[in-house]
């Protein structure tokens, strides 16, 4: 598809805060398709760039997603499957057809052929694979062979891959000739020794910038770091982040090059790994925006069962002081703002530590400076919210005793909030469980739990 054809003069244009298609875009299309007029729906999204194009697709219904796509499928740019969002490759694949998929794929590389291949049904994959060349079956049974969100599933296979004894002129002659059979877009030559393990890398720029008669030998740079195919993508991210890299080569398990990862591709993960890791803060997943009620509901139960389990617990905390309460009806007005303050502290210091885990930022020791700064930090804000908010129950209820109260348990739940926000989420890594998912229960617990027993606590003992 030709990105740069000129918009029809009277086609709607890109909304303005957006990068995507604006919804005057998406209205013409979708009066064109109630018109029947494909000619039209075809001059519309022609001009449009492949994410664009996606991102069209996603915005339609199920039903208008199913008449564009019959009108433009067999005319689409290959492109445009890299773009679509995983939980509807499969609703897309099933639109467009298993011949029409399979021929699109085989016109991308294969990291992003395999990536939207691996998001189908097992129906979908046998059917698919069995129309596709022989050397893009090899590449994804291979790929398939890898666990999931590993290196070895990102990588792109197609590596352009010279000897060291080459030259500069005999390098950029052997990309002329074969760049039918390289991969077109990339950013380094590999150079490996007889065993075909990797020992270093010419930027293609370097290349580029020297005389023919100078051997490739004199331009390498050997520091390569070769990515085992096995390790998970997030620890890959990790790699590029830590040494700024544009690509790296990809060994198996006894250092054999088998593919190489570049920059687009790391930069996809980091942004599909935060999008996942916030959206199990809120116990959700990215299918809810494409699934139907009764299995958006089903997905959400099970988070909000474990919820309840939690505030059943913050109950039978309250239950304990019941006489407390009647004797004192202040007490249930002020409760919520004690628990309230120590679950927004706490949820402050979880994120910064999931965040932390994420990029790698904790190690013993820093775990240690971070807790005790958390720490600190919680029982500052306490002391000065407990001034705040001990003023507030003295004006409001005129009884000092209960205005000391308050600000004493303001002061133990938003120390207690700090401390187990940073606690919880680093014990969870150290046990091997994805803090992202199971931090926010834990820590909502603690913090209902203390900040009740506190305030209950001490009015029972002090007021009374």
């Amino acid at each position: 598809m030709n990105d740069n054809r000129p918009l029809p003069e009277d086609q709607p244009a890109f909304s303005e805060e957006t990068t995507g298609p604006g919804p005057d875009l998406v209205d013409a299309v979708g009066e064109a398709m109630d018109k029947g007029d494909a000619g039209r729906v075809e001059e519309l999204v022609a001009p449009l760039h492949a994410a664009d194009t996606a991102d069209l697709i996603e915005d339609l219904t199920a039903e208008e997603r199913k008449q564009l796509l019959a009108m433009i499928g067999p005319k689409l740019d290959p492109e445009t499957l890299t773009h679509i969002d995983s939980p509807l490759r499969p609703e897309i694949t099933q639109l467009l057809g298993i011949k029409t998929v399979a021929h699109l794929l085989g016109g991308l590389d294969s990291d992003d052929a395999f990536e939207f291949f691996e998001d189908l049904s097992d129906k979908q994959q046998a059917k698919i694979f069995a129309r596709v060349p022989k050397t893009i079956q090899r590449f994804w049974q291979e790929g398939l062979q890898f666990p999931e969100d590993s290196a070895g599933r990102m990588m792109q296979r197609e590596v352009v891959v010279v000897p060291n004894i080459w030259t500069v002129g005999e390098t950029i002659d052997f990309m002329r000739t074969h760049r039918r059979e390289i991969v077109s877009d990339f950013y380094d030559l590999y150079v490996v020794d007889p065993r075909y393990r990797p020992i270093g890398k010419v930027p293609l720029s370097r290349v580029l910038r020297n005389k023919r008669p100078v051997r490739v030998q004199k331009l390498l740079d050997d520091d390569i770091h070769p990515i085992s195919a096995s390790l998970d993508q997030e620890e890959v991210a990790h790699v590029f982040r830590q040494y700024s890299l544009v690509s790296a080569p990809v060994v198996n398990e006894v250092g054999r090059l088998v593919g190489v990862i570049t920059v687009d591709d790391v930069v996809h993960v980091i942004d599909e790994e935060a999008e996942e890791d916030l959206l199990k803060l809120g116990g959700v997943k990215e299918i809810d925006l494409y699934s139907d009620v009764l299995q958006t509901t089903r997905s959400r139960f099970s988070w909000l069962v474990l919820n309840l389990l939690t505030a059943i617990a913050a109950s039978l905390v309250i239950g304990l002081f019941e006489g407390t309460i009647e004797q004192i009806v202040a007490l249930a007005v002020l409760m919520p703002i004690v628990a309230s303050m120590g679950g927004n502290a706490g949820t402050q210091a979880l994120t910064i530590a999931v965040r932390a885990i994420a990029m790698k930022d904790l190690s013993a020791g820093t775990a240690r400076r971070f807790i005790t700064k958390e720490a600190a930090v919680g029982l500052l804000n306490g002391v000065l919210f407990a001034v705040l908010s001990g003023c507030v129950a003295i004006i409001w209820f005129g009884d000092l005793a209960l205005g000391a109260v308050i600000g004493a348990a303001m002061i133990v739940n938003m120390f207690v909030a700090g401390v187990f926000g940073t606690l919880i989420p680093i014990t969870l890594d150290r046990l091997k469980v994805d803090p992202a998912v199971a931090s926010s229960i834990f820590l909502t617990t603690v913090t209902d739990v203390v900040g009740f027993f506190a305030f209950l606590g001490l009015a029972a003992v002090f007021l009374l």
